[in-house]
């Protein structure tokens, strides 16, 4: 018999001895265990994937140090439109995939698919001989990577128990930072060492190089990633059956509630209000965040010619991903989340601030420190988004995905703030940025004390049923 039919035995029968009792606890511990680092293992490799998405939408920043503008005779706004095109494509895919990964029910296949095709069309981008095939290429490249980043919070938020999931959320998300810093160090290498190989410009085989280990990585991801508890092919029965009890333990009915449709979960998004609350507050951050897609041009005001700029990308970037998971984890021990998400909006003020004031050099690249750290916040959201909506796989896919779809249009317009006019200080462009964290942080505030107020409602209401033998239910993490 299995340690889960004993633990069902044990707790149907009231003369079991303690020692028994203990045995089985303990058994049950070590397999849950057992679960999370074989899960955490495979699901590591969504930090590798993660990583070459970013690079491989901002290897485009890069490349304008070394001629990309210059050989596609780029004017005006055209690179601005160039960076923002990426995030239509990215839109319109993301609410449709999800609902489609929903039903699929393989991520495994479906995620990496996808992965194969955006790096194909990441290194066709070093090809492109005109303005209009850039815009194209960027174009596609946001349509094939928008399942992606819901996709894959949908994927991690199926598997962990909520007071598990902000840190998973953080070291999934860290590609972000982390494909920044590698990012800036991979093109400091190709655009030093590659110029005229094979007669091509350095900035081209920038494209060709990254799209094909993102191609490669995809083929290794179809082996490695799992699908969702109750169809993973690679857990034993005794592994499955506590993969999903263990969630039906966790106050939520994300197991039972499988069967409904993805139309019925669109429709059960859209028609809730905190959907777009978070989604508007989502967009106004990422206009705040557009910082990171100039991040090689910022860092080229302190004055330093290509190689060494995009060396000193990398350091903040390093000390992003440490906040990030350290922030996250300690969220998740606290059972908080806007706490810590407001905390580092406020660190990232403080570093606009001080690039405005300030045009000393040290005090510049210190600013890049604290602007970076932003994504610490920014994951902590993502978790507290999963958590908020942990009831109904079917209403968090498309939720997760609508929140993340709609608040592109934050990257969007964001790419048009850093226009060169306002450079090298870039107030007008801080000053939009401040704006804009500002509402996100309050509307964010809002929500806070909104999920306090549920909860408090409920609490009252376990207490008035705590005569008919009520059990603790759901709890939002605020």
């Amino acid at each position: 018999m299995s340690a889960l039919d004993d633990s069902k035995t044990t707790s149907s029968s009231d003369k079991v001895p303690p020692s028994a009792l203990s045995h089985v606890t303990c058994a049950r511990d070590d397999l849950e265990r057992r679960i999370l680092r074989k899960l955490d293992l495979r699901m590591s490799i969504i930090v590798v994937i993660f990583t070459l998405n970013y690079i491989d939408r901002s290897n485009v920043s890069n490349a304008r140090l070394q001629g990309f503008e210059q050989d596609l005779h780029l004017q005006g706004q055209q690179y601005a439109t160039i960076l923002s095109i990426l995030f239509v494509g990215y839109i319109i895919m993301q609410v449709p995939a999800n609902m489609f990964l929903y039903w699929l029910g393989r991520p495994s296949i479906f995620l990496p698919s996808c992965m194969l095709i955006w790096g194909a069309i990441s290194a066709l981008t070093g090809i492109t001989k005109s303005y209009e095939g850039a815009v194209l290429a960027r174009f596609f490249l946001g349509f094939a990577e928008g399942p992606f980043y819901p996709g894959s919070l949908f994927l991690i938020s199926q598997w962990y128990k909520r007071d598990e999931l902000a840190l998973r959320v953080s070291l999934v998300s860290c590609g972000i930072p982390i494909s920044n810093a590698f990012g800036s160090l991979i093109a400091s290498g190709i655009l030093q060492g590659m110029q005229g190989k094979l007669g091509q410009a350095a900035w081209r085989w920038l494209f060709y190089v990254e799209g094909s280990i993102t191609m490669f990585v995809a083929i290794c991801a179809m082996f490695i990633l799992p699908d969702f508890p109750h169809n993973t092919r690679w857990l034993s029965p005794e592994e499955r059956a506590l993969a999903v009890s263990r969630l039906a333990e966790d106050g939520d009915s994300r197991v039972e509630l499988w069967n409904k449709t993805s139309m019925q979960g669109l429709r059960d998004a859209v028609s809730d209000w905190k959907v777009w609350w978070f989604t508007a507050a989502y967009t106004v951050q990422l206009l705040s965040q557009s910082f990171a897609a100039y991040f090689p041009t910022l860092s080229a005001t302190m004055g330093y010619n290509t190689t060494v700029t995009l060396l000193l990308c990398a350091p903040p970037w390093v000390f992003s991903t440490i906040a990030a998971f350290a922030l996250s984890r300690y969220s998740d021990k606290k059972q908080k989340r806007y706490i810590f998400y407001a905390a580092s909006n406020g660190l990232t003020v403080l570093g606009f601030i001080i690039s405005v004031c300030s045009m000393n050099t040290a005090a510049r690249y210190f600013s890049l420190f604290l602007m970076a750290q932003v994504y610490a916040g920014y994951m902590v959201f993502w978790g507290w988004v999963n958590n908020t909506f942990a009831g109904e796989p079917a209403k968090r896919a498309v939720a997760v995905a609508l929140i993340n779809a709609l608040g592109s249009i934050g990257n969007i317009t964001g790419s048009y703030v850093w226009q060169s006019q306002w450079g090298p200080t870039y107030r007008y462009s801080y000053a939009v940025c401040i704006a804009t964290i500002s509402v996100s942080t309050g509307m964010l505030g809002v929500m806070h004390l909104h999920l306090k107020r549920l909860n408090d409602r409920i609490a009252r209401e376990e207490r008035d049923n705590e005569a008919l033998g009520g059990t603790v239910g759901f709890r939002y993490l605020v």
